[in-house]
């Protein structure tokens, strides 16, 4: 999956001998067969590690997990809950996101699903 996958240079460093243990080897093998058999896999493959090409590192401050991508094409982008731009409407589970930003910190994001600049602060 290395030789796929672009990755940060602080995230490189820390995980690159994770691309050479067996289970990230038969991920790979398992994700190829998948895209050779026309299966969609969502996010597109560019965008796998786009939380990590997105902040080094050593300036991570806050990590939000999420339990898997948005199953709808155009939807998933490589980053917990954000959607590309252009999604309207916004997923439940990021409108449940903007809805506790309002009220626990009167912050209104009810309009934004695109979370990239997020990940770039």
């Amino acid at each position: 999956m290395k030789d796929v996958i672009k990755l940060e240079n602080s995230w490189l460093n820390e995980l690159e001998d994770e691309f050479y243990k067996p289970y990230m080897k038969e991920l790979k093998q398992f994700l190829l067969e998948e895209i050779n058999q026309d299966k969609q896999i969502l996010p597109k493959s560019s965008l796998w590690f786009n939380a990590l090409n997105s902040t080094p590192l050593h300036k991570i401050k806050v990590v939000i997990l999420g339990q898997d991508p948005y199953p709808t094409n155009g939807h998933p982008y490589g980053l917990c809950f954000s959607v590309s731009p252009e999604i309207k409407p916004l997923p439940k589970s990021l409108l449940n996101i903007n809805k506790e930003l309002l009220n626990d910190l009167e912050i209104d994001n009810s309009h934004i699903g695109y979370l990239q600049p997020w990940a770039e602060q």
